[in-house]
């Protein structure tokens, strides 16, 4: 995993696009996520898993709390990244056929070597198709945190229909109403700002289908997929606490916005940010402390 502390700015299509004023397309939207995430493999990860609920449950734990501990069931990991998902599936040493996808190969290798001898099937595929899949051959599909960067979404959600079951669950982890987590906007709008010094139109044009990030049209877009299934969208509330440069540090890469940032401008901004973490004048050790608060949705869609 690289260090998140020594990043530089990135450039790709899709940025070059929108320092234009033009609108990328979904191949530019690929090309950004893949340099993402060749230049920063397993940063995902490192992110979600570092933030719990209430309960004391990262996002990918509360993800996979809808798998029931049935054998034989068939699993799949739509955009499975360096396999963090599987690995808690894995574990649970039940006899499930476990498959992971994703389309970028070095996120790929790490979920390799993570699950090494475990017998789990990994794809090399973009999301809108499947092709190594079979019709009707996956009894659970889940998804964590990926959905909000794909687009076209549709296909997406007409290939997940496809390749469940008739009596399938397809969960996925996407972002929650800003609203119900305490200054969270304060951090998103803090790291756009800067990011918009360079690139004026990143937030007006932003990654993915904005419909996954509303719970309504979240809703309308799954029944349309699935007219005749059960839908659900829950919400939470998953936090940090630490020394407040680190809570910045990884705070900062659940945001995509933040890669673009050149060293420089990146550091001005972590100094920012800390500032508005702070949550105490006491030092843990040279450190003040800090903490960082994220709103996550959970969407299980239960075919009838």
């Amino acid at each position: 995993m690289k260090d998140l502390n020594n990043l530089k700015g990135l450039n790709s299509i899709w940025t070059d696009n929108l320092a234009r004023n033009q609108r990328p397309d979904s191949d530019a939207l690929v090309d950004h996520l893949r340099t993402v995430h060749q230049a920063n493999t397993g940063f995902t990860e490192l992110c979600a898993s570092s933030c719990r609920d209430g309960s004391g449950r990262n996002s990918y734990e509360w993800l996979t709390e809808i798998v029931p501990d049935d054998e034989n069931l068939s699993i799949l990991d739509l955009a499975c990244g360096s396999g963090p998902l599987l690995k808690i599936l894995v574990d649970r040493k039940k006899n499930f056929n476990l498959k992971g996808v994703d389309m970028c190969p070095e996120e790929l290798a790490l979920a390799k070597k993570r699950l090494i001898n475990s017998g789990v099937s990994l794809i090399e595929s973009k999301a809108q198709n499947l092709t190594a899949i079979k019709d009707k051959s996956i009894d659970i599909l889940l998804c964590h945190w990926a959905l909000t960067l794909m687009d076209p979404i549709v296909p997406v959600l007409n290939e997940i229909k496809r390749v469940l079951k008739p009596k399938g669950f397809f969960a996925a982890l996407v972002d929650g109403p800003m609203n119900i987590a305490p200054g969270y906007k304060e951090v998103h709008d803090l790291i756009y700002s800067y990011v918009q010094e360079e690139l004026p139109s990143y937030g007006e044009i932003d990654l993915g289908d904005p419909r996954i990030r509303g719970t309504e049209s979240l809703s309308d877009l799954a029944k349309k997929t699935f007219p005749d299934a059960n839908i659900t969208i829950e919400t939470n509330v998953v936090s940090l606490e630490g020394p407040v440069t680190e809570v910045a540090e990884i705070a900062a890469g659940f945001f995509y916005a933040a890669f673009v940032l050149k060293s420089e401008k990146r550091k001005s901004m972590i100094t920012s940010l800390a500032r508005i973490l702070t949550i105490s004048k006491d030092s843990i050790g040279t450190e003040k402390h800090g903490r960082f608060l994220m709103p996550i949705s959970r969407l299980v869609v239960e075919q009838i």
